[in-house]
């Protein structure tokens, strides 16, 4: 029994305390119950309270263990599990920062690492290599027609160069490039991306007009938009990186002016498509006349220089007759009929006769074989 017994012989555990004293007036209530507390008993002694406890908590230990053993045992095992809490994994998509007393101490790549337990050193595992979609300007409504139609929210309506109201929708796609000023160099890092982009997005489209935020702008617009929020956000060091600036509509603000200016996008897309295939047709046909003119050409260069060569050639020929004939005008005269003639009957059949035969009698001519001849050569 861990208590002694009172002495009343039915073995009832004392007050811790001892015993109060036996006279006297009741408590409140009265009744002769314990809490008499009148009379001349002994306070209660502090040492002895010590050494009961301690027999309690030894016999309540298994085995039969307690005193200083027993404790010791228990606050090894706390230590243990203290320890032990340390333990922690970093995952592929995440790094671990560690904090010792809130001060950074060290950055920890993927993997099972450990870390001195609360409260003196505690992790943040941010997910480095996840993509955070931040949408701006878009809501999607049902119209009266019952189509499903894109709007964007006021926060995407900006006015640009030209004061004209258009409404943008556009997604922010960012990750975290350093995780230790991600988590301290920001209070709220998707709201610091938000504010910077609609700022610098409200900025490039008050320098551009209507029309280029409308149609042929937009890829330079997003362009200057991702470097601009870049910047303020490096200038900030909030650790985080932008990967797309992608405007995914603009609008007019009033459906009215949406649909007219609709109109005018399809009447544009026709002309350039019209365009498009003028200058089809001119890239087709101005090589093909390129190529005849250049053919005519040199024909024509080759029929000049033929012309040309044989004008030179004959002027050359008559230039060197004529001084023959100069020379010896009767050779000349006799060679020039000889070649004439020779010319002329070249390729004829012809019977030579002379002057001084055949007198008195008529000539026979073979008319019949001479004609045979001239079919079988044309043949």
């Amino acid at each position: 029994m861990s208590w002694q017994d009172n002495g009343n012989g039915k073995g009832d555990r004392p007050n811790p305390w001892g015993n109060g004293p036996k006279g006297g007036g009741n408590n409140n209530g009265g009744g002769n119950g314990g809490g008499n507390r009148g009379g001349g008993g002994e306070p209660p002694n502090l040492d002895d309270i010590i050494r009961k406890g301690q027999q309690q908590f030894k016999s309540a230990m298994p085995g039969g263990m307690g005193g200083s053993n027993g404790i010791l045992l228990g606050i090894i095992a706390a230590i243990v599990l203290w320890l032990a809490s340390g333990i922690y994994q970093v995952e592929n998509t995440e790094r671990g920062v560690v904090l010792r007393f809130g001060k950074v101490v060290d950055v920890k790549p993927p993997g099972l690492h450990w870390h001195l337990p609360f409260p003196i050193e505690s992790v943040e595992t941010p997910a480095v290599t996840r993509e955070h979609t931040l949408q701006i300007g878009n809501q999607s409504q049902v119209a009266n027609n019952g189509r499903q139609n894109n709007r964007a929210l006021p926060e995407g309506q900006m006015l640009t160069g030209d004061e004209n109201i258009v409404d943008v929708a556009y997604t922010v796609v960012w990750v975290i490039s350093d995780p230790k000023a991600y988590l301290f160099n920001v209070e709220d890092q998707e709201e610091t991306v938000r504010a910077v982009a609609q700022s610098v997005l409200r900025e490039v489209v008050g320098r551009s007009t209507f029309q280029e935020v409308i149609t042929d702008g937009r890829q330079n617009i997003q362009a200057v938009a991702l470097n601009l929020t870049q910047s303020v956000l490096n200038e900030y060091e909030s650790g985080i990186l932008i990967r797309r600036f992608q405007i995914e509509s603009a609008s007019p603000p009033n459906r009215d002016v949406e649909e007219a200016f609709i109109d005018v996008q399809k009447a544009q897309a026709d002309r350039e498509q019209r365009i498009e295939k003028a200058e089809g047709y001119r890239n087709e046909k101005v090589p093909q006349a390129q190529g005849q003119a250049e053919k005519i050409t040199q024909e024509a260069e080759a029929y000049s220089s033929r012309i040309v060569n044989g004008a030179e050639g004959e002027a050359a020929k008559f230039t060197s007759v004529y001084n023959e004939y100069v020379k010896a005008k009767d050779i000349t005269k006799r060679r020039i009929y000889l070649e004439t003639m020779e010319e002329i009957f070249q390729g004829m059949d012809k019977i030579i006769m002379d002057d001084g035969s055949g007198q008195g009698v008529v000539p026979y001519l073979p008319l019949n074989e001479l004609g045979k001849k001239k079919a079988e050569s044309e043949e």
